[in-house]
């Protein structure tokens, strides 16, 4: 048994590296790892009570131990978390609708406590429980979802670009009063990081700085005011860039490579640099654009990471929406399927 656990577990490391390899910016490659470091969990158990080695029972089991937490009082721990995390964020960003999903997902998660105290589906008749057994199902479907695509996100931040770049696209987004606001400055920041990095090495790429004019941008467009902070910053002008078309993730990413593409064909090295929370999810964006291009990500202050992390998951979620509504709809349909065969044979 032994023995074909390690076998299992060994099959698994090879496909999720053969999957990361071939493309870091997937969320099957958290699927992947997700199965391979159970399947390693699992090993270890067996090895460990075979052998009689603690510590490896004790590393095996502890990750068990906080699953086991988190299906007890794990839901209630994280909605209080969660609500604390929403009264600092809108205290600190104002109250919005977008600022407020920590709030929404705490009230959830309560929610999901409540119900495993109340157990509601022992209240419901024979016939019914079919339908609430598809709600849970759902509700799992989503969480293991979760689970994949928070570790792709995970091992795409280990993602380290060569220094061979011939550009780096910055992500705009958004100014204030036609100023540069730290959200933004950090992603611009993190370009002329790595461009003085490169350029210690090898020649230097070139920015491009990828963003339109907002309605709420009177002066300039967005680009415009990004080449003036690097400039002001150190960065030669005659190394700067500018897209000023593009209003969303999609366009800086396909615009700015019509605009490197008219520069240097197809033969050319490109990253872009964003918010570390936005880094996967541009990363699709930049696969979806047709750009062989990875991501490196600023970082983002910690009261911010969850709602901003929250929003990526449900863009993420809109981004295969047909695909989601496929098997929510699948689930459902079995459901209501066997809950009207209930009631006819009841």
């Amino acid at each position: 048994m032994l023995l074909t656990i390690g076998i299992i577990t060994l099959l698994l490391f090879v496909t999720f590296i053969s999957s990361y390899l071939s493309d870091p910016r997937r969320v099957i490659n958290g699927f992947w790892f997700n199965l391979f470091f159970c399947s390693l969990l699992i090993f270890c158990c067996i090895l460990g009570y075979s052998t009689g080695n603690k510590l490896l029972m004790i590393f095996a089991l502890f990750p068990f131990a906080i699953l086991l937490f988190i299906a007890t009082f794990g839901f209630f721990a994280l909605s209080v978390a969660l609500f604390l995390n929403a009264r600092v964020l809108m205290k600190k960003e104002g109250r919005r609708f977008s600022n407020a999903l920590t709030l929404f997902l705490g009230i959830f998660l309560l929610i999901l406590f409540i119900n495993q105290i109340i157990n509601p589906e022992r209240l419901l008749s024979t016939s019914l429980q079919p339908l609430y057994a598809g709600a849970s199902l759902i509700v799992i479907y989503f969480f293991l979802h979760l689970t994949n695509f928070l570790t792709a996100y995970m091992l795409y931040q280990f993602n380290r670009p060569k220094y061979n770049q011939d550009f780096i696209i910055v992500l705009g987004s958004g100014l204030i009063n036609d100023r540069v606001p730290p959200l933004l400055a950090s992603r611009i920041n993190k370009a002329i990081e790595f461009y003085w990095k490169q350029k210690a090495v090898t020649l230097p790429p070139k920015l491009v700085f990828s963003g339109g004019q907002g309605p709420d941008e009177n002066l300039l467009p967005e680009a415009e005011a990004m080449q003036i902070y690097a400039v002001n910053n150190g960065i030669p002008i005659e190394d700067t860039l500018t897209e000023v078309h593009s209003v969303n993730t999609f366009q800086n990413m396909l615009f700015s490579k019509h605009l490197m593409d008219s520069l240097k064909g197809n033969e050319y090295n490109s990253i872009f640099t964003t918010n570390n929370f936005h880094l996967f999810r541009a990363s699709l964006y930049a696969k979806k654009a047709g750009l062989n291009s990875q991501g490196i990500g600023s970082k983002t202050a910690f009261y911010y990471w969850p709602n901003a992390m929250i929003r990526e998951y449900i863009a993420i979620i809109v981004m295969r929406r047909k695909f989601h509504t496929f098997v929510v709809g699948t689930i459902l349909g079995f459901s209501i399927l066997i809950t009207l065969i209930s009631f006819l044979f009841e």
